[in-house]
């Protein structure tokens, strides 16, 4: 291997946040996207190679990749990026990561498992703060407690998303929620269940999203009954519940495009002084059949710092390790203390308590 690895989607704002970041940590990945103006600009800011091209036809993705041993992925949406860019890069033997937090693409990489293993290729999607907090502390909590059957994440984070994180949101409810049950997932109404949970500032009224860990929970961990949570106010949570009499509306691209389009003129993403202002609390629990529970809390830097720094971590790491091929996850790929590695990221703290069986309502 060359270790020769390349950023697709570069230009966007996470991907530029991890590509500065990797040129500040000595690091020279090659920079490529569909947008050439902007992809060869920031290039040549950072005194990078360039390459420019479309997902549409595999055989031009296939070109795109020559000489590339792994692509970190950061073009959203990851519905439409992410299976094309998997499969070329399982036709070249090349390693695969992105910072997704969609639970179909957790799922459709865990379909690819066995090609990977027989091109010799990782393929670990959501190697950021999708999912890298949470999936760490999902297997500590599976460390502590190995018979567990429950398990509940979530985090608290005051900063604001990126325009890609809000365009992937928007797409989500048209979907509604997701939740792990006996193995298996399922669809649930928005907004499906609410509790008070202390995700380590106080107590804070929460809501059950679909976040990625649904997906990767499950496969680091092996829990079958999956929920993950986050602080939402319950004016909010009663707006997303009517919202579930819409939902089918919100499928038509006209719909679609037009919310977008208000995503593009309203968000920005959070500014280096929010970034560095607002850390993140995560949480998560894990119960058995006999009421014994485990809770796991940490403290890690904003969403999008674990994201630029977290990504690279796995990038060296892969690239620079002896690594099984196949499907995986960030927290089976390198540990449970993977997050509390990171920049900004305090020890995971673990407290028993027994008989809980928690409070959670519908």
């Amino acid at each position: 291997m060359t270790g020769q690895w390349m950023i697709y989607g570069a230009n966007g704002y996470t991907g530029e946040l991890i590509a500065r970041q990797a040129v500040s940590n000595g690091l020279s990945p090659v920079l490529a996207g569909r947008n050439r103006q902007a992809v060869e600009t920031l290039a040549a800011e950072l005194k990078l190679d360039a390459r420019v091209f479309l997902l549409d036809a595999p055989e031009t993705v296939s070109q795109g990749l020559d000489g590339i041993d792994l692509v970190l992925l950061a073009a959203g949406p990851f519905s439409a990026t992410s299976r094309p860019m998997m499969d070329a890069c399982l036709e070249r033997g090349c390693h695969y990561l992105d910072i997704t937090g969609e639970i179909a693409v957790f799922e459709a990489a865990q379909a690819l498992d066995e090609r990977a293993r027989k091109a010799g290729c990782v393929l670990c999607p959501g190697v950021g703060f999708d999912v890298i907090p949470t999936d760490c502390l999902a297997l500590a909590l599976k460390q502590a407690l190995p018979d567990a059957t429950h398990l509940r994440l979530g985090f608290d984070s005051r900063s604001g998303p990126s325009p890609g994180t809000a365009k992937t949101a928007i797409e989500g409810l048209a979907d509604g929620g997701r939740i792990r049950r006996d193995g298996q997932i399922e669809t649930v109404p928005l907004a499906y269940r609410t509790d008070t949970i202390d995700f380590g500032d106080g107590p804070r009224f929460a809501v059950t999203i679909p976040w990625g860990d649904v997906a990767t929970a499950y496969h680091t961990t092996g829990i079958p009954n999956i929920e993950t949570l986050i602080p939402m106010s319950p004016r909010t949570v009663r707006r997303m519940r009517r919202a579930n009499l819409i939902r089918p509306l919100l499928r038509f691209g006209t719909v679609q495009r037009l919310l977008k389009a208000q995503v593009d003129k309203r968000v920005r993403g959070p500014d280096d002084q929010r970034r560095q202002a607002t850390p993140t609390h995560v949480w998560g629990e894990a119960r058995n059949a006999a009421g014994d529970c485990v809770t796991a809390r940490v403290i890690t830097a904003n969403g999008y710092e674990v994201t630029r720094h977290g990504a690279l971590a796995v990038v060296q790491h892969v690239l620079h390790h002896a690594v099984s091929p196949g499907a995986t996850s960030p927290a089976r790929l390198m540990g449970a203390n993977l997050v509390n590695r990171l920049p900004g990221s305090g020890e995971t703290r673990l407290e028993n308590t027994q008989g809980n069986r928690g409070q959670a309502t519908a």
